[in-house]
């Protein structure tokens, strides 16, 4: 593999990655009835409209895939999103509990 393409390809990879975890930040959000744009923008108060949280939130349906909690924030911590673990965390604490 060329540098260039080596280097075109890690580029690609890490921005799929990095659309999986909106995406399953969403699905998480719309299946606990929690507004991913409101989590997001308490954890990132400074930054600009994110499109791929938009576009995440026009796509994604209910329960269209169960995300567990504990799934979601290592998703999260794995990309060093720990200000928005940190709300979801919050956010997770205040769903009624399940028996």
């Amino acid at each position: 593999m060329e540098y260039e393409s080596r280097e075109d390809f890690i580029i690609k990879k890490y921005q799929q990655d990095e659309e999986t975890m909106v995406r399953v930040f969403v699905q998480w959000c719309v299946n606990h009835k929690v507004d991913p744009l409101a989590l997001y923008t308490a954890a990132y108060p400074a930054q600009a409209e994110n499109q791929l949280l938009k576009t995440a939130m026009e796509e994604t349906e209910a329960f269209e895939y169960d995300i567990g909690g504990d799934v979601l924030l290592e998703v999260l911590q794995s990309f060093g999103n720990d200000d928005l673990a940190f709300e979801v965390a919050s956010a997770m604490e205040k769903l009624p509990r399940e028996e």
